[in-house]
């Protein structure tokens, strides 16, 4: 689930050690079901897909990589589901005799992401210095390539033509079977979509306050800081999240009730969501703002 937010990390850390990495395929209806399988009735779509990509790496590689983030510091939390990744997926697959790795970051019990990484390096029989070196490249590279995007989202900013925010979290915005979908028709619609969650990191947290001063979590508060950033220069927001994800039920609600000059859109996306059933509300969407701007 953070493959889109860290996989330029994870990839330099390993093939710095002279490590091999393998990644699951693009995510289709048979993995999502095969997940949907595994996990409990009450998991949201998101884990659902993640343990479907889970069961197609068994057998497939050596260690099965699988970290526990808690938070960054205080008020800097991330999702449970973060938290509990390692435990979930060691009990799911316990009769497989996959091996996982893991790192675990909670800022607040003194435990960082590079000492972790040293801790991990050197459970793969890495010494210390090795593990530190692959450790600064890998921060070096995830940098690099965040900066990459965000510079190519202030490229889409300055163009003409109707914009939407999508207000997501990356593993449900990027991925193929159910974000990726919405950004696809935006742009056969001619729309030019835009990502709340690709913009300076920093900057969005400061201005997340804007919206609210007490949202804990992480990802969600760079999504207030990205919405608090582009609401100026968007035609309208969709708020698009994975059933029945809690923080976004929480924050999109807050979203809804605090940002009142730009067309709004909840789209909820579920195992049982049907193309065309979105695509028409996508639509209406669009031709609404159109409506809205004098347009139609």
């Amino acid at each position: 689930m953070l493959y889109y937010r860290c996989y330029a990390l994870w990839k330099t850390f390993f093939q710095k050690l002279g490590m091999e990495t393998v990644v699951s395929a693009p995510t289709d209806r048979e993995i999502m079901e095969r997940g949907t399988a595994l996990a409990i009735d009450e998991a949201c779509l998101s884990l659902k897909v993640y343990l479907g990509h889970v069961a197609a790496l068994v057998g497939r590689c050596d260690y099965i990589l699988a970290p526990r983030v808690s938070n960054f510091g205080r008020q800097r939390a991330m999702c449970t589901r973060f938290e509990s990744t390692p435990d979930l997926v060691r009990n799911v697959f316990r009769d497989s005799r996959q091996k996982f790795l893991s790192y675990e970051v909670d800022a607040e019990q003194k435990k960082g992401e590079e000492d972790a990484f040293l801790e991990m390096g050197k459970e793969l029989g890495c010494t210390a210095k090795e593990a530190k070196r692959a450790y600064k490249a890998a921060k070096k590279a995830e940098l690099v390539q965040h900066k990459a995007r965000v510079q190519k989202q202030e490229q889409l900013c300055r163009r003409e033509g109707m914009k939407i925010l999508i207000a997501a979290h990356s593993y449900v915005a990027e991925d193929p079977y159910m974000g990726k979908t919405v950004t696809d028709y935006l742009k056969k619609a001619g729309i030019i979509p835009l990502r709340a969650d690709l913009v300076d990191r920093d900057a969005a947290l400061k201005r997340s306050r804007e919206l609210s001063s007490t949202c804990k979590w992480e990802i969600s508060r760079e999504i207030l800081g990205g919405i608090a950033l582009r609401r100026e220069t968007v035609d309208g927001i969709i708020l698009l999240s994975a059933f029945p994800c809690g923080p976004d039920a929480m924050v999109n609600e807050l979203i809804a009730r605090r940002v009142k000059d730009v067309p709004l859109l909840n789209l909820v996306l579920d195992s049982q969501s049907g193309t065309a059933g979105v695509e028409t509300r996508l639509e209406s969407f669009i031709d609404i703002i159109r409506f809205k701007e004098g347009k139609l």
